[in-house]
């Protein structure tokens, strides 16, 4: 991990994820496309708790980023129509920036797609980690953490 990144990273889960059995009354499969019913208020909430995890050392060295909430993610021209994502940071990663960076540069955007969160969740707690997991995820691409790395740590 790059010297340069701030102390407390990386963040473990609590927790591996593992999949649910196919025999599990919670599973999810194709037969139960029914998504979690979770108001845009309450989500909201799950991403403002996940925001407020973030420990405090952590949060202060965040830079010009803002975190929105959409409904879903639309595919982009060039990319699988199929495509579904559960958050997308766009930006600049930290430890890309140069002392050039902040004259005028807008700033980085991270979004939580509600619509695919609750299309793979079965109950509010699942959403509430999903969501986690997701802030987490993007917030460490901001600090310039690739998907590998996430994935070997139990944030992918």
């Amino acid at each position: 991990m790059p010297s340069s990144l701030p102390p407390g990273l990386p963040i473990l889960p609590d927790e591996p994820r593992d999949e649910p059995d196919e025999d599990s009354t919670d599973a999810r499969n194709d037969a139960d496309p029914v998504p979690f019913p979770m108001s845009e208020d309450d989500f909201e909430s799950a991403v403002s708790d996940a925001l407020d995890r973030i420990p405090p050392e952590l949060a202060k060295t965040m830079n010009n980023v803002a975190v929105f909430i959409e409904d879903d993610y639309t595919p982009q021209p060039g990319e699988d129509a199929d495509t579904v994502l559960l958050g997308l940071y766009e930006g600049v990663p930290l430890t890309e920036r140069d002392s050039w960076w902040d004259a005028g540069s807008l700033p980085d955007r991270i979004t939580i797609y509600r619509q695919p969160i609750l299309d793979i969740c079965a109950s509010r707690e699942e959403v509430i980690e999903e969501v986690t997991v997701t802030v987490v995820h993007e917030i460490a691409h901001h600090f310039g953490i690739s998907d590998e790395r996430l994935h070997e740590l139990g944030w992918g």
